[in-house]
């Protein structure tokens, strides 16, 4: 019996889950940056959002 097609298949889907999986992470951190003072969070905001949008934007190029 030949499982390469089923192998191929779940191996795909590592990268849509990697980034589900970054996404939450940094919807995490955007959700904890009230507790950081004031200056860490004017330096981690930009980082963060610009990290969604990359990972977003990734997201949206992966094959269904």
């Amino acid at each position: 019996m030949d499982t390469s097609n089923g192998q191929q298949d779940f191996h795909e889907f590592y990268p849509h889950h990697d980034l589900l999986v970054e996404i939450g992470r940094v919807e995490m951190a955007m959700d904890h940056l009230q507790e950081r003072a004031e200056d860490e969070q004017r330096t981690l905001r930009p980082r963060l959002e610009s990290r969604m949008h990359r990972l977003r934007d990734e997201l949206g190029h992966l094959a269904v």
